[in-house]
């Protein structure tokens, strides 16, 4: 026991476990964020109401069962921040940690609780080659670690690739997406109710896109998830 506490000692002083969004010292290894930082997540309860500002985003745009955002997204804060790492800095660990988080929250709801599948929605496959991971994918593997629920990848692929949503207006950004998406095999999703997953949602349009071609599937229930919601 003691040479353990030396060696975890050692390793702390040449190796440190820094706190992801303070860089703060952290104890314990298998902790990603202090319990300062922890405590500042903008948590939004979504799930928990009906109309919630997310579902109300896609009404008469999109027919969905239910909506949630686990969390506020303010620019130059930690949820930025800790999604920045995700997709650009190989982060993984951060992924799966946020996807726990929206997980829990997603069955504490107990609307969510009848899914059939979590499908990431789909990054172009240069894009995801280049990047060397689909971070809605990785979202979902912590959703998965909580809702015991299986991940599909492979029926909805994104056809062609898409210039970057950022600086875009509402129309020029449904414009950009709009034809995008292709399912492989709609009869496999008949009357499946599905969670759609994603990092972040501002104005809804590439979701929207997304929904559309779920859509092609009879009967489907189609359910919407997102790290952070961007409110306009």
């Amino acid at each position: 026991m003691i040479f353990k506490q030396i060696l975890q000692g050692a390793l702390q002083l040449f190796y440190p476990h820094i706190c992801q969004g303070c860089g703060s010292d952290l104890l314990r290894p298998e902790n990603l964020l202090c319990i300062r930082c922890l405590s500042e997540l903008p948590h939004t309860r979504f799930a928990f109401f009906e109309n919630n500002p997310v579902e109300k985003i896609f009404i008469g745009r999109l027919p969905i069962a239910a909506a949630h955002s686990e969390f506020y997204f303010t620019k130059n804060e930690l949820i930025q921040t800790l999604i920045h790492k995700l997709k650009y800095n190989g982060r993984k660990d951060i992924g799966i940690c946020l996807g726990e988080m929206l997980g829990t929250t997603l069955m504490q709801s107990g609307r969510f609780n009848n899914l059939d599948y979590l499908i990431p929605l789909p990054l172009f496959a240069q894009k995801e080659y280049e990047r060397g991971y689909n971070q809605a994918e990785i979202i979902c593997r912590g959703i998965q670690n909580i809702s015991n629920n299986p991940i599909l990848t492979q029926n909805l692929i994104r056809q062609r690739p898409t210039e970057t949503q950022t600086r875009k207006h509402r129309t020029e950004r449904w414009q950009n997406v709009d034809g995008s998406f292709v399912l492989k095999d709609p009869s496999a999703l008949k009357n499946k109710s599905i969670l759609l997953v994603d990092d972040v949602l501002t104005t809804g349009a590439t979701i929207e896109a997304c929904g559309r071609t779920l859509q092609e599937a009879e009967g489907l229930r189609l359910n919407i998830a997102v790290i952070a919601y961007a409110s306009k």
